[in-house]
C-alpha cells in the first residue's frame, strides 16, 4: 500500500515522463517513415528557380556530355582539369535552362517542336549543328545528310550489342546537340524581345547630340591629393564604417576559405636510384645474348618490346646515333645510359631494311558511303589493321575481324620507304620506392605533429627553406588549387575545419600536401577588415578634399587659385559631355559635368574629382556645328545598347533563386 501511495504522490511526475517516452515514440516513428523523404532532399544537386536536380539526373547529365567530349575530341581519357570542366558546363546548362524557362513562362515564350526540328535537320540548321565536325564532310563543309543519316541509324533497334551500344553512343550525342540548340535558341528568342526595350528614342538621340555638339573652353587649377601629406588630415574609424555601408553592395561574395600549404615533392631516394642501376646492370648479359629478347624486354622494361619500325625520326634520340649508324646489324647493344632519371640500354634486332612511315586507308561501308580515315602511322593502328596495311600496295583491298563482325578497309596510298630499324630497349625510370614514399609521408606526418597550427606551420616552414604558398578565395565548388593535382579533397577539409587548424597529409599527384586554415569567410559580404585598406585610402581622399577646400575659401579667380595651390593654371579648349577626360587629368566626370552646368565664363566652386580639387574658370561656347540625323544618332546609341540583352541574361541567372549543393557530391 505503501508503494501503492508513493505512486500516487508521483502520478504527476510519471504521467510526463511517459508522456514524453510515448513523444519519443511517436517522434522517432515518424522520422524513420519520413527518412526517404529527407534522404531525397539530401540527394538533390541543387534547386534552380523551383526546379530540383536530383543527383542521378547530375550524374546522367555529366556522363552525356563526356560522351559527346569524347566523340568530339576523338580522346578516350579525360584528365581532371577536363572533367572539373564537364562538371560546370552541366550546371552552367543546367543555370541557364531553368532561368530562361521560368522567364519565358512568364512571358509565354516556348520552342515548339517544329521550330526545334526545322533548326536541327532543315534546310538551314543552327550553327551548333553546323559546327559539328561529325557532321561535315572531308573538305570539311557540313552535309546535312549525315545528320540524317544519323537520325536514321540511332532509330535502329536490331542489331548485334557492339552495334547497339554505338547507337546508344551516337544517340547520346545527338540529344545533347538537340537539348543545347534548344537553349541556345531560347536565348536567341529572349535576347531579340529585350534588343527591342534596349532601343534609343528621339529624346535620347537629341541629347546625345547636343551633349557632343555643345561645348566651353575652360581654365583649371587642380591640387592632386598626393601633393597633401597624410599627417595633415585625419581619418576616423566612423568615416571608414559610412563608407563601408555606402559601398556594401559591392562587397558581396561567397562563402569562401583561404589556406596556405607546403608541400613535399614524392622523388626518388639515392638507394632508387641505386636499385635501378644495379637492376639493369644484372640484365644485362641476358639482354645481351637471349634468343627470347621479348621475354626479358616485356618482363623487366618501361617500353615493351613489339617488333615495331623505328625511322632516324621516332627512334629514342639517345639511340638515334646508334641505331643508324654506318655498319649498324643485328645483334649491337649499347651500355647501360643514363638521361632524364631513366637507365636504359638497346639491341638491335633487325637493321638495313626499308618500308613506309604512313599509309592513307578507306574503310568500305556495305550498302553506305565509304569513309576516308585518313593517315596512319604503323603505331597508331592496331596490329591485325597495320601488317596487312603496311604489306599491301595502293588500291589494295584487305579484311579483318572487328567485334562481332569484320570491317574492310582500302589502301588509297601510301609513303615512300624509309630506313628502318628494329630495337629491343630495356628502360627503367627511376621511380620513388614504397620505401622512399613512406619515409617522405612521414616526414610530413612529423611536421604536422610539430607545428599544429597555422601560424607554428608558417614559421617551421620558412625556417626550414619550403615555400608557404597562399591560396584565397576558394569556394564549396573549387575543384582545384592551383596546380596541384587531385586537390580537391583539400577544399573539402578547408569547408570542414576551423580557422587556424593545420589539415593530414594530403597526396597530391607527385607531391604530398599540408594545409593550414588561415580565413573563414561565411558571410553574403566581405569584411569590414579585409576592405579597410581600399576605404581607408578612399576616407584620406575625402578627408584630403575637404582641406584643400578650406584652403580655397573666398578664392575669387583662378590666379588667385593657382596661387593658393601653389600650382599652373592648365587649359583645355573645349569640354563637353561626350568626353571621356578632362583636359590632362584624365577620367573626370563630376568635374565635366559641374563644367558644362557653369555656363559660359564662370568660376566654379571647388570641385572633388577623382584625382584632386578642381577650381575651373569657363570660358566662351565652343560648339560644333552638325546637322542633325535623328536616325543615324538612334542607329548609333542603339549598336552601344547591344550588350545589354546579354547582361540582362546574366542578371536574371545572378538574380536566380538558387540552391547549390554540388560541394556535396564532389
Amino acid at each position: 500500500m505503501a508503494s501503492l501511495q508513493k505512486i500516487r504522490n508521483h502520478g504527476a511526475l510519471l504521467i510526463a515522463i511517459v508522456g514524453l517516452a510515448m513523444l519519443a515514440f511517436i517522434l522517432g516513428d515518424f522520422l524513420n517513415s519520413g527518412s526517404s523523404f529527407f534522404n531525397r532532399s539530401r540527394e538533390n544537386v541543387g534547386v534552380i528557380e523551383g526546379q530540383k536536380i536530383h543527383y542521378t539526373e547530375y550524374e546522367a547529365a555529366k556522363d552525356q556530355l563526356t560522351e559527346v567530349y569524347k566523340i568530339e575530341s576523338g580522346r578516350s581519357d579525360l584528365d581532371e582539369d577536363l572533367s572539373a570542366q564537364i562538371r560546370n558546363q552541366v550546371w552552367n546548362m543546367f543555370m541557364m535552362d531553368f532561368t530562361l524557362r521560368a522567364q519565358a513562362k512568364e512571358i509565354g515564350m516556348d520552342v515548339t517542336t517544329d521550330e526545334l526540328s526545322e533548326l536541327c535537320i532543315g534546310e538551314n540548321p543552327h550553327q551548333i549543328i553546323r559546327s559539328r565536325r561529325a557532321f561535315c564532310d572531308e573538305n570539311g563543309q557540313f552535309n546535312r545528310q549525315a545528320v540524317v543519316n544519323l537520325l536514321q541509324a540511332i532509330n535502329q533497334e536490331d542489331g548485334d550489342a557492339e552495334q547497339n551500344a554505338n547507337l546508344q553512343q551516337a544517340k547520346t550525342y545527338w540529344l545533347y546537340w538537340e537539348k543545347a540548340v534548344r537553349i541556345s535558341h531560347m536565348q536567341e528568342k529572349y535576347s531579340a524581345l529585350l534588343q527591342h526595350l534596349f532601343k534609343a528614342n528621339s529624346l535620347d538621340a537629341e541629347f546625345a547630340f547636343n551633349g557632343r555638339q555643345n561645348g566651353v573652353s575652360a581654365e583649371y587649377v587642380m591640387q592632386p591629393y598626393f601633393a597633401v601629406a597624410d599627417s595633415l588630415v585625419t581619418v576616423s574609424d566612423a568615416d571608414v564604417k559610412k563608407l563601408y555601408k555606402q559601398h556594401k553592395e559591392q562587397y558581396k561574395q561567397t562563402p569562401n576559405r583561404a589556406i596556405k600549404y607546403i608541400a613535399f615533392d614524392i622523388v626518388p631516394s639515392e638507394d632508387d636510384f641505386k636499385a635501378a642501376e644495379e637492376l639493369l646492370t644484372s640484365l644485362k648479359e641476358e639482354f645481351q645474348t637471349a634468343e627470347d629478347v621479348s621475354l626479358v624486354v616485356n618482363t623487366n622494361s618501361d617500353i615493351m618490346y613489339d617488333g615495331r619500325d623505328y625511322s632516324i625520326k621516332t627512334v629514342p634520340a639517345q639511340f638515334k646515333d646508334f641505331a643508324f649508324a654506318k655498319g649498324a646489324k643485328a645483334g649491337q647493344c649499347t651500355d647501360i645510359l643514363f638521361e632524364n632519371n631513366t637507365y636504359a640500354m638497346a639491341r638491335i634486332m633487325q637493321a638495313g631494311y626499308s618500308v613506309p612511315d604512313s599509309v592513307e586507308l578507306k574503310a568500305i561501308v556495305e550498302g553506305g558511303e565509304d569513309q576516308e580515315l585518313g593517315w596512319f602511322a604503323a603505331t597508331d593502328l592496331p596490329k591485325n589493321i597495320a601488317d596487312p596495311a603496311f604489306a599491301g600496295k595502293r588500291g589494295t583491298r584487305f579484311t579483318v575481324a572487328q567485334g562481332m563482325g569484320e570491317q574492310t578497309y582500302e589502301i588509297l596510298d601510301i609513303s615512300a620507304a624509309t630506313p628502318k630499324v628494329k630495337l629491343a630497349i630495356l628502360s627503367r625510370e627511376v621511380t620513388p620506392s614504397s620505401k622512399t614514399y613512406s619515409a617522405i609521408y612521414n616526414s610530413a606526418k612529423q611536421f604536422i605533429v610539430a607545428n599544429d597550427n597555422a601560424e607554428a606551420l608558417e614559421a617551421a616552414a620558412q625556417e626550414a627553406g619550403m615555400a608557404v604558398i597562399p591560396q584565397y578565395n576558394l569556394t564549396a565548388n573549387t575543384d582545384k588549387i592551383g596546380q596541384l593535382k587531385n586537390s580537391r579533397p583539400i577544399v573539402r577539409w578547408a569547408f570542414e575545419a576551423k580557422e587556424g587548424k593545420v589539415s593530414d597529409v594530403f597526396e597530391c599527384g607527385q607531391q604530398f600536401v599540408v594545409a593550414a586554415l588561415t580565413e573563414v569567410n561565411d558571410g553574403n559580404y566581405r569584411p569590414l577588415e579585409s576592405v579597410r585598406p581600399e576605404l581607408t585610402y578612399e576616407a584620406t581622399n575625402n578627408a584630403k578634399a575637404a582641406y584643400i577646400t578650406k584652403q580655397l575659401k573666398g578664392v575669387e579667380s583662378i590666379e588667385a587659385a593657382a596661387e593658393v595651390l601653389g600650382q599652373q593654371v592648365q587649359a583645355t579648349e573645349r569640354v563637353s559631355l561626350a568626353d571621356n577626360r578632362f583636359g590632362n587629368a584624365g577620367m573626370e566626370p563630376a568635374v565635366i559635368g559641374k563644367t558644362i552646368a557653369l555656363g559660359e565664363n564662370q568660376l566654379s566652386e571647388p570641385i572633388q574629382g577623382n584625382m584632386g580639387v578642381f577650381v575651373v574658370k569657363t570660358g566662351a561656347a565652343n560648339n560644333t556645328e552638325e546637322v542633325f540625323n535623328a536616325d543615324a544618332e538612334k542607329a548609333q546609341l542603339s549598336a552601344r545598347l547591344a550588350y545589354l540583352p546579354y547582361q540582362a541574361i546574366q542578371l536574371v541567372e545572378d538574380k536566380a533563386d538558387v540552391v547549390d549543393n554540388r560541394a556535396n557530391f564532389q
